[in-house]
């Protein structure tokens, strides 16, 4: 895949941001101090926090985003299968992403034109580059259709199997491979038509 994909690398390999405090909503009590929803928040808010990010909330919201899905497991702790909880957890994911999108849709200032705020505040070039290619990954992404986007996410950033996305999405499996196909050609054509607008060897300022 795109060399736009290392940027992921990068940022998968560094710690989340941790998860600390209150739960973005009150009540239930019992279920937000119970062991095992202290244990899935210990084993999965990195993976809680990439999938939101993945799936178009922006940095500045990831953390209130991925506090609304430990609600979310809160509520349903005792529903929720032994074996399963990772998987459910990105499906809670994935539809608190959905609504966040559609808080920020009423928000024109969020363009592509923010792969150029990389610039803003002085860094080394190294982390230069690496931020200007992780907002490219977002901003590509977000030009892909969130029935595509969703199976290219899971497959490609997240490496979930294909029998392990057709259950997730409910989907049959060819239809996994025909969304992926599609998703790696729309992601190719997206990256060469937004490298083509970034300009090349600028200094940080």
């Amino acid at each position: 895949m795109s060399r736009v994909l290392t940027a992921f690398d990068a940022e998968r390999r560094s710690e989340a941001p941790g998860l600390e405090g209150e739960p973005a909503r009150s009540g239930s009590r019992a279920r937000e101090d119970s062991p095992r929803l202290r244990a899935l928040r210990d084993a999965h808010a990195e993976l809680v926090w990439r999938t939101v990010r993945r799936f178009g909330v922006p940095e500045s919201d990831a953390d209130d985003a991925a506090q609304e899905v430990f609600w979310v497991a809160a509520q349903k702790l005792a529903v929720i299968e032994e074996g399963k909880e990772r998987a459910f957890l990105i499906g809670a994911a994935l539809r608190v992403a959905a609504h966040v999108r559609r808080a920020r849709a009423r928000r024109p200032e969020d363009t592509l034109d923010g792969v150029e705020s990389v610039e803003e505040s002085p860094s080394p070039e190294e982390l230069c580059d690496q931020r200007r290619a992780r907002l490219m990954l977002d901003a590509v992404l977000d030009t892909l259709p969130l029935d595509v986007r969703a199976v290219f996410v899971l497959f490609e950033l997240e490496q979930l199997s294909f029998t392990e996305i057709a259950t997730l999405l409910s989907l049959p499996r060819g239809t996994v491979a025909s969304r992926l196909r599609r998703g790696r050609e729309l992601f190719e054509s997206a990256v060469a038509r937004l490298s083509a607008r970034v300009p090349r060897g600028r200094e940080p300022r």
